[in-house]
C-alpha cells in the first residue's frame, strides 16, 4: 500500500425511517434557522419535502427554502444560497437531494461564512480554509454520485464557461442520512443509470495506479460484484428494497474516500495491451468469468465486452468509459 491520510468527519446514519427518527435531534443542536435546500419539484410529490416540513416545525425551527438547485450547480446559484443564508442568519443548511444538492451546498457552507470572491480564493486555485463554514446535514433521496460523506463538489462558472471540482473536507456533512425507501419514487431509468454511474466512480480508481496487490482494489472488487448483482436484481424487480438499499450504500463507499486510499485514482487512457493484466483480473474476479486456457488479453477483451452486454441489456451505454481501453 502507498501512503495516505484518511479524514471523514461525516457521520452516517442509515436505514428506514431514519429522517424522522434523528433528523430532528441532530437539529438541535443550531439555533432555530435552517435552510432547506433542494433541487426541483420531485421532493413535494413524493412525500418526502412535507415529511421533512413537519419535523423541521415539530422541533420549531425556521424555515428558509433555497429551492431550484440545477443539474449542474452554477456559481451563481451557488453566491444566491449564500446571500439568502447571510440575510436570514441561518444555522444550519440541510441539504435534500442528490449530488448536484449537496455540491452545491458545500459551496455556500462556504461563501455563507466568507466576505471575499469564493471562486477565486477557493475553485479557480485550490485555497486553504481556515473559517469554519456552516454546518452541513445531507438527507439523500438518489444513490449514484456519493457525495453525501466527501467534501469534494462540482460548480460550474457559467461566464468564465469552466467547471471545476474541489476537495475541502471541511465542506463534508455532519451527518448524512439515508433512507433507501425515498428512492422509491425514484424512475426505474434513473435508478439504474445512477447504479451504473455509481460503477465507473469504483472503476476510476480500480483502474488507477498502483496494480500491486492492495487492499483498496480488493474492496472494489468486492463493491462492483455487488453494483452489478444489485443492478441485475433492480432490472428484475423495482419495488425491491434490498437492492435498493445496497445501491445507495455501495454509492456511498464508492466515494467516502476508502477505495481510494493509496491510489491515484486518475484513470490515463491506455491500449488494451498496457492495461490486460488488470483488465484480466476484472473479468476474472469481477465478472466471474473463467479462466480456462484463455491468455490475459483474450480475458481482458472478453470482460470489456461482457461489461459493454451489461450496459446494453440495461438500455445504457457509456462509451467514454470504455474509450480509455483502446485497441
Amino acid at each position: 500500500m502507498n501512503n495516505f491520510i484518511l479524514e471523514n468527519g461525516t457521520k452516517v446514519i442509515f436505514g428506514k425511517g431514519c429522517v424522522k427518527e434523528y433528523l430532528a435531534c441532530f437539529l438541535n443542536k443550531y439555533r432555530e434557522n435552517v435552510m432547506l435546500a433542494y433541487g426541483g419539484n420531485s421532493i413535494k410529490q413524493n412525500g418526502v419535502y412535507d415529511e421533512i416540513i413537519n419535523v423541521l416545525k415539530s422541533g420549531e425551527k425556521e424555515i428558509v427554502e433555497f429551492s431550484c438547485i440545477p443539474a449542474n450547480p452554477t456559481y451563481a446559484k451557488v453566491q444566491e444560497g449564500a446571500r439568502l443564508a447571510k440575510e436570514n442568519n441561518v444555522d444550519v443548511i440541510l441539504a435534500v437531494g442528490g449530488g448536484s444538492v449537496m455540491d452545491c451546498c458545500k459551496a455556500v457552507s462556504m461563501a455563507a461564512r466568507y466576505g471575499r470572491d469564493l471562486w477565486e480564493s477557493f475553485w479557480k486555485k485550490p485555497g486553504v480554509i481556515d473559517f469554519e463554514p456552516l454546518p452541513l446535514c445531507a438527507v439523500v433521496t438518489a444513490a449514484g454520485s456519493g457525495s453525501a460523506m466527501h467534501g469534494g463538489a462540482v460548480i460550474t462558472n457559467e461566464e468564465q464557461k469552466i467547471k471545476i471540482w474541489r476537495d475541502y473536507p471541511e465542506c463534508a456533512p455532519k451527518l448524512a442520512l439515508m433512507d433507501p425507501s425515498y428512492t422509491l419514487s425514484v424512475p426505474a431509468e434513473q435508478m439504474i443509470s445512477g447504479g451504473f454511474d455509481t460503477l465507473c466512480h469504483i472503476m476510476e480508481s480500480y483502474f488507477s495506479k498502483p496494480d500491486e496487490p492492495n487492499v483498496s482494489d480488493d474492496i472494489a472488487e468486492a463493491l462492483m460484484r455487488g453494483v452489478l448483482r444489485d443492478l441485475r436484481a433492480f432490472s428484475q424487480n423495482p419495488a425491491d428494497y434490498t437492492a435498493r438499499s445496497n445501491l445507495m450504500w455501495e454509492a456511498a463507499m464508492a466515494e467516502n474516500r476508502i477505495i481510494k486510499l493509496g491510489k491515484k485514482t486518475d484513470v490515463e487512457g491506455h491500449a488494451l495491451k498496457a492495461g490486460k493484466k488488470k483488465l484480466a483480473r476484472f473479468a476474472t474476479e469481477v465478472l466471474g468469468l473463467a479462466k480456462e486456457e484463455k491468455n490475459e488479453e483474450e480475458l481482458a477483451k472478453e470482460g470489456i465486452q461482457t461489461l459493454i452486454d451489461f450496459t446494453e441489456e440495461n438500455g445504457l451505454l457509456y462509451e467514454e468509459v470504455f474509450a480509455i481501453f483502446k485497441e
